[in-house]
Protein backbone atom coordinates (compact mmCIF):
# COMPACT_ATOMS: atom_id res chain seq x y z
CA UNK A 1 0.00 0.00 0.00
CA UNK A 2 1.35 3.41 -0.99
CA UNK A 3 1.32 5.24 2.35
CA UNK A 4 1.09 9.03 2.26
CA UNK A 5 1.75 11.44 5.10
CA UNK A 6 -1.89 12.60 4.96
CA UNK A 7 -4.75 10.23 4.17
CA UNK A 8 -8.26 11.66 3.88
CA UNK A 9 -11.27 9.33 4.07
CA UNK A 10 -14.50 10.83 2.79
CA UNK A 11 -17.81 9.33 1.75
CA UNK A 12 -21.56 9.53 1.98
CA UNK A 13 -23.27 9.40 5.37
CA UNK A 14 -23.37 5.79 6.55
CA UNK A 15 -20.64 4.56 4.21
CA UNK A 16 -18.58 3.33 7.17
CA UNK A 17 -15.69 5.71 6.51
CA UNK A 18 -15.04 6.30 10.23
CA UNK A 19 -14.48 2.60 10.84
CA UNK A 20 -12.14 2.50 7.84
CA UNK A 21 -10.25 5.57 9.10
CA UNK A 22 -9.85 4.08 12.58
CA UNK A 23 -8.54 0.79 11.23
CA UNK A 24 -6.17 2.58 8.87
CA UNK A 25 -4.74 4.59 11.76
CA UNK A 26 -4.02 1.33 13.60
CA UNK A 27 -2.41 -0.03 10.42
CA UNK A 28 -0.14 3.03 10.14
CA UNK A 29 0.86 2.85 13.80
CA UNK A 30 2.35 -0.61 13.22
CA UNK A 31 4.66 0.98 10.65
CA UNK A 32 5.33 4.50 11.91
CA UNK A 33 6.20 6.05 15.24
CA UNK A 34 3.96 9.14 15.08
CA UNK A 35 0.36 8.79 13.91
CA UNK A 36 -2.65 11.02 14.46
CA UNK A 37 -6.30 10.76 13.52
CA UNK A 38 -8.47 13.83 13.06
CA UNK A 39 -12.28 13.85 13.21
CA UNK A 40 -13.74 16.55 10.95
CA UNK A 41 -17.16 14.93 10.75
CA UNK A 42 -19.58 17.75 11.55
CA UNK A 43 -22.54 15.73 10.23
CA UNK A 44 -24.08 13.60 12.98
CA UNK A 45 -22.52 10.15 12.34
CA UNK A 46 -23.29 6.62 13.50
CA UNK A 47 -20.23 6.84 15.70
CA UNK A 48 -17.23 9.11 15.99
CA UNK A 49 -13.53 8.43 16.21
CA UNK A 50 -13.95 9.57 19.83
CA UNK A 51 -15.61 6.21 20.51
CA UNK A 52 -12.23 4.52 20.01
CA UNK A 53 -10.32 6.95 22.24
CA UNK A 54 -9.16 4.29 24.71
CA UNK A 55 -7.78 2.20 21.85
CA UNK A 56 -5.90 5.21 20.47
CA UNK A 57 -4.37 5.95 23.87
CA UNK A 58 -3.28 2.33 24.21
CA UNK A 59 -1.55 2.43 20.82
CA UNK A 60 -0.12 5.95 21.31
CA UNK A 61 -2.15 7.49 18.47
CA UNK A 62 -3.03 11.16 18.81
CA UNK A 63 -6.77 11.92 18.50
CA UNK A 64 -7.83 15.38 17.35
CA UNK A 65 -11.56 16.05 17.51
CA UNK A 66 -14.20 18.44 18.74
CA UNK A 67 -14.52 18.71 22.51
CA UNK A 68 -18.23 18.01 21.99
CA UNK A 69 -17.67 14.61 20.39
CA UNK A 70 -19.41 11.72 22.15
CA UNK A 71 -21.50 14.16 24.18
CA UNK A 72 -25.19 14.98 24.01
CA UNK A 73 -24.38 18.17 22.11
CA UNK A 74 -24.16 18.13 18.33
CA UNK A 75 -22.18 21.30 17.70
CA UNK A 76 -20.12 21.64 14.49
CA UNK A 77 -17.08 22.97 16.37
CA UNK A 78 -13.64 22.26 14.93
CA UNK A 79 -10.57 22.18 17.20
CA UNK A 80 -7.71 24.63 16.77
CA UNK A 81 -5.34 21.65 17.06
CA UNK A 82 -6.43 20.46 13.62
CA UNK A 83 -3.65 22.52 12.00
CA UNK A 84 -0.86 20.92 14.04
CA UNK A 85 -0.32 17.68 12.06
CA UNK A 86 0.46 19.62 8.90
CA UNK A 87 3.48 21.17 10.60
CA UNK A 88 5.07 17.80 11.44
CA UNK A 89 6.86 16.15 8.57
CA UNK A 90 7.48 12.98 10.60
CA UNK A 91 3.78 12.54 11.41
CA UNK A 92 1.28 10.39 9.52
CA UNK A 93 -2.24 11.81 9.73
CA UNK A 94 -5.62 10.19 9.02
CA UNK A 95 -8.57 12.54 8.43
CA UNK A 96 -12.18 11.40 8.86
CA UNK A 97 -14.38 13.80 6.91
CA UNK A 98 -18.11 14.53 7.12
CA UNK A 99 -20.77 12.36 5.57
CA UNK A 100 -21.59 14.35 2.43
CA UNK A 101 -20.87 17.61 0.61
CA UNK A 102 -22.04 19.64 3.63
CA UNK A 103 -19.59 17.88 5.91
CA UNK A 104 -16.83 18.23 3.33
CA UNK A 105 -17.06 22.02 3.58
CA UNK A 106 -15.01 21.70 6.78
CA UNK A 107 -12.26 20.04 4.76
CA UNK A 108 -12.12 23.09 2.50
CA UNK A 109 -10.48 25.04 5.31
CA UNK A 110 -7.57 22.60 5.23
CA UNK A 111 -7.35 22.03 1.48
CA UNK A 112 -4.42 24.47 0.92
CA UNK A 113 -2.39 22.75 3.65
CA UNK A 114 -3.21 19.32 2.27
CA UNK A 115 -2.26 20.29 -1.27
CA UNK A 116 0.98 21.91 -0.11
CA UNK A 117 1.98 18.83 1.89
CA UNK A 118 2.99 17.09 -1.33
CA UNK A 119 2.11 13.72 0.20
CA UNK A 120 -1.60 13.00 0.48
CA UNK A 121 -4.36 10.66 -0.60
CA UNK A 122 -8.04 11.56 -0.65
CA UNK A 123 -10.01 8.34 -0.73
CA UNK A 124 -13.71 7.98 -1.51
CA UNK A 125 -15.32 5.37 0.73
CA UNK A 126 -18.33 3.74 -0.94
CA UNK A 127 -20.84 1.27 0.41
CA UNK A 128 -23.07 0.04 -2.41
CA UNK A 129 -25.58 -1.26 0.14
CA UNK A 130 -26.39 2.25 1.37
CA UNK A 131 -29.09 4.54 -0.11
CA UNK A 132 -27.94 7.04 -2.74
CA UNK A 133 -24.80 5.03 -3.60
CA UNK A 134 -26.29 1.77 -4.84
CA UNK A 135 -24.94 2.20 -8.38
CA UNK A 136 -21.67 3.46 -9.80
CA UNK A 137 -23.46 6.44 -11.30
CA UNK A 138 -24.99 7.43 -7.96
CA UNK A 139 -21.65 7.06 -6.21
CA UNK A 140 -19.94 9.21 -8.84
CA UNK A 141 -22.49 11.97 -8.28
CA UNK A 142 -21.73 11.96 -4.55
CA UNK A 143 -18.00 12.06 -5.30
CA UNK A 144 -18.38 15.15 -7.47
CA UNK A 145 -20.53 16.90 -4.85
CA UNK A 146 -17.84 16.34 -2.21
CA UNK A 147 -15.03 17.47 -4.50
CA UNK A 148 -16.87 20.69 -5.34
CA UNK A 149 -17.53 21.38 -1.67
CA UNK A 150 -13.97 20.93 -0.43
CA UNK A 151 -11.92 22.01 -3.48
CA UNK A 152 -9.95 18.78 -3.48
CA UNK A 153 -10.04 15.90 -5.95
CA UNK A 154 -10.22 12.26 -4.96
CA UNK A 155 -7.15 10.15 -5.72
CA UNK A 156 -8.60 6.69 -5.14
CA UNK A 157 -11.56 4.56 -4.10
CA UNK A 158 -12.23 2.32 -1.09
CA UNK A 159 -14.87 -0.36 -1.54
CA UNK A 160 -16.40 -0.65 1.93
CA UNK A 161 -19.59 -2.36 0.83
CA UNK A 162 -21.11 -4.28 3.72
CA UNK A 163 -24.25 -4.90 5.75
CA UNK A 164 -22.54 -4.97 9.11
CA UNK A 165 -22.25 -8.24 11.01
CA UNK A 166 -24.53 -9.90 8.45
CA UNK A 167 -21.97 -9.43 5.68
CA UNK A 168 -20.89 -12.60 3.90
CA UNK A 169 -18.40 -13.41 1.17
CA UNK A 170 -21.18 -13.25 -1.39
CA UNK A 171 -22.26 -9.74 -0.34
CA UNK A 172 -18.79 -8.40 -1.06
CA UNK A 173 -18.35 -10.31 -4.33
CA UNK A 174 -21.63 -8.90 -5.66
CA UNK A 175 -20.26 -5.35 -5.46
CA UNK A 176 -17.10 -5.98 -7.50
CA UNK A 177 -18.75 -5.07 -10.85
CA UNK A 178 -20.10 -1.85 -9.32
CA UNK A 179 -16.74 -0.71 -7.98
CA UNK A 180 -15.00 -1.59 -11.24
CA UNK A 181 -17.48 0.58 -13.10
CA UNK A 182 -16.99 3.41 -10.60
CA UNK A 183 -13.24 3.19 -11.15
CA UNK A 184 -13.80 3.41 -14.91
CA UNK A 185 -16.20 6.36 -14.66
CA UNK A 186 -13.96 8.29 -12.29
CA UNK A 187 -10.63 7.20 -13.82
CA UNK A 188 -9.41 6.42 -10.29
CA UNK A 189 -7.76 3.28 -8.89
CA UNK A 190 -9.28 0.92 -6.36
CA UNK A 191 -6.99 1.41 -3.36
CA UNK A 192 -8.58 -1.16 -1.08
CA UNK A 193 -11.53 -3.48 -0.62
CA UNK A 194 -12.30 -3.64 3.08
CA UNK A 195 -13.21 -7.02 4.49
CA UNK A 196 -14.22 -7.90 8.03
CA UNK A 197 -11.19 -9.68 9.48
CA UNK A 198 -12.93 -13.03 9.93
CA UNK A 199 -13.81 -13.11 6.20
CA UNK A 200 -10.36 -12.34 4.80
CA UNK A 201 -9.35 -15.96 4.15
CA UNK A 202 -12.54 -16.46 2.11
CA UNK A 203 -11.74 -13.56 -0.22
CA UNK A 204 -8.09 -14.00 -1.11
CA UNK A 205 -8.83 -13.53 -4.82
CA UNK A 206 -10.22 -10.01 -4.29
CA UNK A 207 -7.96 -7.11 -5.21
CA UNK A 208 -6.25 -5.09 -2.44
CA UNK A 209 -8.06 -6.63 0.53
CA UNK A 210 -7.77 -4.60 3.75
CA UNK A 211 -8.90 -6.39 6.94
CA UNK A 212 -11.26 -4.48 9.24
CA UNK A 213 -12.07 -4.92 12.89
CA UNK A 214 -15.50 -3.50 13.72
CA UNK A 215 -15.20 -0.73 16.28
CA UNK A 216 -17.41 -0.48 19.34
CA UNK A 217 -19.87 2.42 19.41
CA UNK A 218 -20.70 4.73 22.25
CA UNK A 219 -23.51 6.74 20.73
CA UNK A 220 -25.20 3.85 18.97
CA UNK A 221 -26.91 4.01 15.58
Amino acid sequence: MNEKRITVFCGHYGSGKTNVAVNYAFYLRKRHEKVSIMDLDIVNPYFRTKDSEKDFIAKDIELICSSYAASNLDIPALPSEMYAPFCREDNFSVLDIGGDDRGAVALGRLSPLIKNSGSYEMLFVVNFYRPLTQTAEEALEVMREIENACSLSFTGIVNNSNVGVQTTKEYIEQTIPHVKKLCELSALPLVMTTVRDDLVTQLEDIENVFPLSLQKTVLGG
